[in-house]
């Protein structure tokens, strides 16, 4: 028996980089999803003109007065999904994200019975994994990635023992189980979604696809990778010798302030004989920003600070102005 296709609504958050919404709009625009919504927040670049001068009657444009941040993107762009369409599932991803010619049909000819949700395949423009976006098994949850990843730490490929393999991404493997997966290409069912609720708005950026992920696993909901369904993500993220650099420095509060909220979903009874070991790991980055390496420890031990005591009500300019004030770059 032939299955039904299922209905799909793309939502997309911007800021500032019209150029890389463009592309990304108008290759949804090309594939059979029945909405496109894009939340713009409060980009200054023409964006609100782009948007408001386009016709195709799929899409639902909302212009956020204020930047809420990725995160505050994603909650709005799932809040309108959800209750303004009734497509049976939704998939979002960041403006410099979209999904490869043919991913949308491929994923709507999958047997998606006993998933909530799928994570896809994500790949810079030149083919390569993208390793932010590479999906992981929570080691804390199953005893053989656990045993793995402390076998690795040694090496410092601890990651290896529980992030997905490259063997994993070839497009004729299996739909396999995963505890976290990113918002570039995430796509969820409508039930999970009404189940699950929406991402954190306070999170602002970074570490909110994390957290949302691995709290939808905690309430029993089924995620899969699916290699046959692809993205591309054409990010300017740089990589330093200790991991990913972050520019302006006042995103270094948001990435390792939300990074021990998700830690602690992750870790549960683990998570307090784990904090010294992520922060002595944490601290270590700090070589890899040169001139700017005292800032950056700066804005690391407030991020600590208020990860720890769970504090998420700090105002971004706040933030900014303990990082000297530049308030530039994609968020």
């Amino acid at each position: 028996m032939l299955q039904d296709v299922p209905t799909l609504t793309a939502a997309v958050v911007t800021h500032n980089r019209l150029e890389k919404l463009v592309t990304t709009v108008e290759r949804l625009l090309s594939e059979p999803v029945s909405r496109v919504v894009v939340v713009n927040n409060a980009s200054t670049d023409g964006t609100a003109a782009w948007l408001d001068q386009l016709t195709d009657p799929r899409l639902i444009v909302h212009h956020s007065k204020e930047n809420l941040g990725g995160a505050g993107g994603f909650s709005i762009a799932m809040e309108i999904a959800r209750n303004r369409t009734d497509a049976d599932w939704i998939v979002v991803m960041d403006d410099d994200g979209r999904p490869h010619s043919g991913t949308v049909a491929a994923f709507q000819q999958m047997d998606l019975t006993g998933w909530d949700a799928i994570g896809a395949a994500v790949f810079h423009p030149d083919g390569q994994i993208c390793e932010m976006n590479r999906p992981y098994r929570n080691p804390f949850w199953h005893a053989g990635r656990f045993l793995k990843t402390l076998a690795k730490m040694p090496l410092g490929k601890g990651r290896n023992g529980f992030h997905l393999s490259d063997q994993d991404y070839r497009s004729d493997g299996p739909i396999l189980p995963i505890d976290m997966t990113s918002f570039v290409g995430f796509f969820v069912s409508r039930s999970a979604l009404i189940h699950a609720g929406l991402p954190d708005p306070r999170l602002f950026i970074y570490g909110d696809d994390q957290l949302y992920t691995l709290q939808m696993r905690r309430k029993k909901l089924r995620i899969g990778f699916a290699p046959q369904v692809t993205f591309e993500h054409d990010t300017q993220a740089v990589q330093g010798k200790n991991g990913l650099i972050l520019r302006p420095l006042w995103k270094v509060f948001y990435m390792y302030r939300n990074a021990l909220m998700a830690y602690r979903v992750a870790a549960g009874p683990w998570f307090w004989p784990l904090v010294p070991v992520l922060l002595r790991k944490w601290r270590r980055k700090a070589g890899d920003y040169g001139d700017d390496a005292a800032m950056f420890r700066t804005m690391l031990e407030l991020a600590i600070g208020d990860g720890l005591r769970r504090k998420l009500d700090r105002e971004h300019a706040d933030v900014v102005e303990r990082a000297g004030g530049d308030p530039s770059g994609r968020v």
